[in-house]
């Protein structure tokens, strides 16, 4: 799979760097988030590195991406939940490899930004 030298999430999929693991399988990989934003807050990432969604052409991948957060979100007894796939540098991206925020655990407000 294609990594990226710098990459911190290839780092963590490579457990270069530590992070709290929810949980993980061939092509996809579930961490906790270390700046969490609602008491559940969750990164769905492939193992492949792909920048970003604007630049993702596997349509496979992406199903199988979401199909991973829909997954932990029910297995972390998730009942109501947003997921956030921010895309370039002004969405608020900080790191440039694919993933898709699961947040719940409370009562999230509209408009997000």
């Amino acid at each position: 799979m294609a990594r990226e030298d710098n990459c911190i999430f290839c780092k963590i999929i490579d457990k270069k760097l530590p992070a709290s693991f929810v949980t993980e399988d061939d092509d996809m990989v579930v961490i906790r988030d270390i700046n969490p934003q609602a008491p559940t807050h969750l990164l769905v990432m492939p193992r492949s590195h792909v920048r970003n969604l604007g630049e993702c052409e596997d349509a496979e991948l992406l199903g199988r991406l979401f199909q991973t957060a829909a997954r932990v979100a029910r297995d972390q007894k998730l009942s109501s939940f947003r997921t956030v796939v921010n895309t370039g540098p002004q969405s608020g991206q900080s790191v440039f490899h694919l993933h898709i925020h699961v947040l719940g655990g409370r009562s999230l407000r509209w408009p997000p930004g």
